[in-house]
């Protein structure tokens, strides 16, 4: 990783700074990072490559050392716990200089070496997806536009936003559409769309637009939406912040009409968005968490993929993962306690390993420790 023309005074640390000395801060709604590396060191330490593996810890993760600091877009906040001294820059933060809260969402950008926007192919089922009975018949309703686009026009389900909690199966089922129709999807983070220059995130949008259109029918997933369109009253007074959101204004008006392209936005908190974009949503479907009976047909679906046989009570196992997401049961639940058997050369994966997951989860949701991958 290489620094060039950068002067070692231009890494800020950001501090958490006594309210008495500088005032009340605004609570910062929504804070981007980048990855940056050990800037100090240059070319003396290899410089890891992160993944995040699972948002909702990372998130905790960062609030739980970074609550209280200040963020200003351009400065870096330093890791003193998994990878000390490691830097993130800040790449926005809404509003700018502001206060990481307990309800501050903070994302980290993909470091993408192909800024060529790709469509991907994959063979996730609708019946994959446990529940969300709404979202699926509002999914029918899309498929028999994209099968007939020039006869709905106008009346077209153009735009629509997904929402509920991380894991509860947004991106699956738009996996499951563009898979159903056999139609290109476009999945994109908006992270990615937010560019280190004005007018770099309005010309990204407008090309994630055009290569749809190019490829039409198809599917444009755009997911964590708030953070490219986050409410007016918590943006920073900056130019690429408001090319942004008109940038995607106009495309999903449908000045150009895109005709067979369909945009589904997702976020995990739409009372952030601004209401210019969210109106533009025609239909909202919340995501919810699953029952009993969800939960119970999602363990019995993954247990049968499992490499080691388990020999558990399902019906149990569904009573005890209550408010846990689809995603969760299978990769805090059921892929831990596989692990766990896996590491103590049992044949089966039995309650004690349930019960050690479990618990292992219910510390991480207060205390989390692995992110990283």
């Amino acid at each position: 990783m290489k620094f060039n023309n950068v002067a070692p005074d231009s890494y800020i640390v950001e501090k958490k700074v006594p309210t008495s000395q500088n005032g009340p801060k605004k609570e910062a709604k929504v804070v981007v990072l980048q990855s940056v590396g050990y800037p100090f060191l240059c070319n003396l330490v290899e410089s890891p490559k992160i993944e995040i593996v699972n948002k909702e810890l990372f998130e905790l993760y960062a609030r739980e050392q970074w609550e209280g600091y200040e963020v200003c877009e351009g400065s870096f906040l330093f890791d003193q716990k998994l990878l000390p001294d490691y830097a993130f820059k800040i790449i926005k933060a809404h509003p700018n200089n502001s206060k990481i809260t307990e309800n501050t969402s903070i994302f980290l950008m993909e470091n993408e070496e192909n800024e060529e926007i790709k469509k991907i192919e994959t063979n996730v089922k609708m019946d994959d997806v446990i529940g969300q009975e709404r979202a699926k018949t509002k999914c029918k309703i899309i498929m028999k536009y994209i099968q007939e686009p020039e006869k709905f026009k106008e009346w077209a389900p153009r735009n629509v936003l997904f929402y509920g909690q991380p894991g509860t199966g947004k991106t699956m089922l738009a996996k499951s559409l563009s898979n159903e129709l056999k139609v290109p999807l476009f999945l994109i983070k908006a992270t990615r769309l937010i560019g280190e220059h004005v007018g770099d995130g309005a010309r990204q949008i407008h090309e994630l637009f055009e290569a749809a259109s190019q490829s039409a029918p198809s599917v444009i997933f755009i997911d964590e939406m708030d953070a490219i369109g986050l409410d007016r009253k918590y943006q920073s007074l900056r130019g690429d912040v408001s090319e942004v959101v008109n940038a995607l204004l106009t495309e999903m008006d449908g000045i150009d009409q895109n005709y067979g392209v369909v945009t589904i936005g997702a976020t995990n908190n739409p009372h952030l968005l601004d209401f210019a974009i969210r109106s533009r949503f025609e239909e909202e479907i919340e995501f919810e968490i699953p029952d009993k009976d969800q939960r119970q047909s999602m363990l019995e679906n993954y247990i049968k993929t499992m490499p080691v046989e388990m020999k558990v009570d399902i019906k149990r196992l569904a009573n005890i993962s209550k408010g846990m997401s689809g995603r969760d049961i299978k990769e805090r639940l059921l892929k831990t306690a596989l692990h766990k058997a896996i590491s103590e050369d049992t044949d089966f994966v039995t309650w004690d390993h349930v019960e050690y997951a479990l618990n292992l989860y219910k510390t991480e949701k207060n205390e989390p420790k692995h992110m990283f991958a």
